[in-house]
């Protein structure tokens, strides 16, 4: 082989000296994102987006739940393949959301309105927390084609919740979340010992994890302060953080309402609903018996109550108890695009993301966010093409024929009691 053949077989690349570009070309998955976040964030913050409470036995569980499926190709041509699919009766280029995430701007300066601006392009649905950093005017005049949902939590005051509601209606939000899970705050023991507490109270490892963070610390002090802006019925530039405000910061709500209050909401809001934030099928099925339109089967992340269940274990049971009557989605643990094909395949309408892409947030801004997309995107077709699937359409009618749950393997018993 001649030198000049050589030459033609091998790329080289030069070294990008842009930390942000070289992730950008080099992180292929979710988990090469999940690890350059790990490199730009303190610990302490690392933690808050990444962990769960209590022993992360939930946490662990949801990756686990997927593992527990193989797939089942079969032979035959197939095109495409087509990843579009309604949500909520809007066309959407993929089965995924873009889930709620609160205090977004902590892990970047731009915060929402960057995941905005990649969902908007992608063209899929994107959801902003009742905690946002930024207010749902500025992610509507930024990303008007947007469909934008929005995080709402219900209030025994009816004034105010009026007024939120208009306030929704004028920002051109199209589907409310409700979440169901975060009646008290899970002890996500690792904020409390870096100091994530209701107000903050940071340990010295803690800030010598910030300071080990040169980056991180200087976009933050450029940026300007966090306020939480959707908080109340009528935008406002006030700043809202407060020592009483750490408490709803980190993820508690109010454990009054009930279902009377969504009944009361059903009446309210002529757009769409979402109850986010359960794994029980009897809850599943009074959703839909009062008319909302779907359910997003979460267990949070594995951030609020420990030893849940995974949505994956109630998937084939919701599903069976609603039939075609209201949508299922669901959310926690989801890493690749066969994690969406599993789900879809069991009885999920489209799936949630909230974790991968915040990685891709953490690690090159909006772009990162896209890059994520991107990613499930690629391997969801991949997948497709590999199981015989020509569409998301088809995939769900075909689903039982694609999947089997693997066989639990008996644990090795402790070499003391083998005999």
């Amino acid at each position: 082989m001649k030198a000049s053949d050589v030459r033609q077989l091998i790329q080289v690349r030069m070294p990008e000296p842009s930390r942000r570009k070289r992730v950008l070309r080099s992180a292929f998955s979710v988990a090469e994102y999940r690890t350059a976040a790990r490199h730009v964030l303190p610990r302490g913050i690392f933690d808050y987006l990444d962990g769960g409470s209590e022993d992360e036995v939930t946490l662990r569980r949801n990756r686990a739940s997927f593992d527990a499926w193989g797939l089942m190709p079969s032979w035959g041509a197939v095109t495409g393949p087509d990843t579009t699919t309604g949500i909520l009766g809007r066309q959407s280029a993929l089965p995924i959301m873009l889930t709620p995430t609160g205090a977004t701007r902590l892990f970047h300066p731009e915060g929402e309105l960057a995941v905005a601006r990649a969902a908007a392009s992608a063209d899929i649905p994107y959801g902003l927390a009742g905690l946002s950093t930024v207010s749902l005017e500025d992610v509507a005049a930024q990303s008007p084609t947007l469909d934008r949902w929005f995080n709402f939590g219900l209030s025994s005051d009816a004034g105010y919740q009026a007024a939120k509601l208009e306030r929704c209606r004028a920002a051109g939000i199209r589907t409310l979340i409700v979440s169901a899970d975060t009646r008290a705050l899970g002890s996500r023991e690792r904020d409390l010992r870096n100091g994530f507490t209701a107000p903050p109270a940071l340990t010295l490892s803690s800030l010598v994890g910030i300071a080990a963070r040169p980056g991180w610390w200087t976009s933050f002090l450029r940026a300007d302060g966090i306020r939480f802006p959707n908080l109340d019925p009528s935008d406002s530039d006030a700043a809202l953080v407060t020592p009483s405000m750490w408490q709803q910061i980190l993820g508690h709500s109010d454990a009054s309402r009930g279902w009377g209050d969504l009944d009361a909401l059903r009446a309210q809001w002529s757009g769409k609903i979402v109850l986010k934030g359960c794994v029980n099928p009897a809850d599943v099925a009074r959703a839909a018996s009062i008319g909302l339109d779907a359910v997003q089967l979460s267990n949070h992340g594995g951030r609020q109550l420990d030893h849940m269940l995974s949505p994956m274990d109630v998937l084939q049971e919701c599903r069976q108890r609603v039939q075609g009557e209201m949508e299922l989605y669901l959310d926690s643990g989801i890493r690749r695009g066969s994690d969406i094909l599993t789900a879809l395949a069991l009885g999920a309408d489209a799936c949630s993301i909230g974790r991968p892409y915040l990685y891709g947030l953490v690690a090159a801004g909006s772009a990162g966010v896209t890059r994520v997309i991107e990613i499930f995107a690629a391997e969801l077709q991949r997948t497709m093409t590999l199981v015989g699937v020509s569409s998301i359409a088809e995939l769900k009618d075909r689903g039982a024929e694609l999947v089997r749950e693997l066989p639990r393997l008996p644990q090795e018993l402790p070499s003391t009691v083998r005999e």
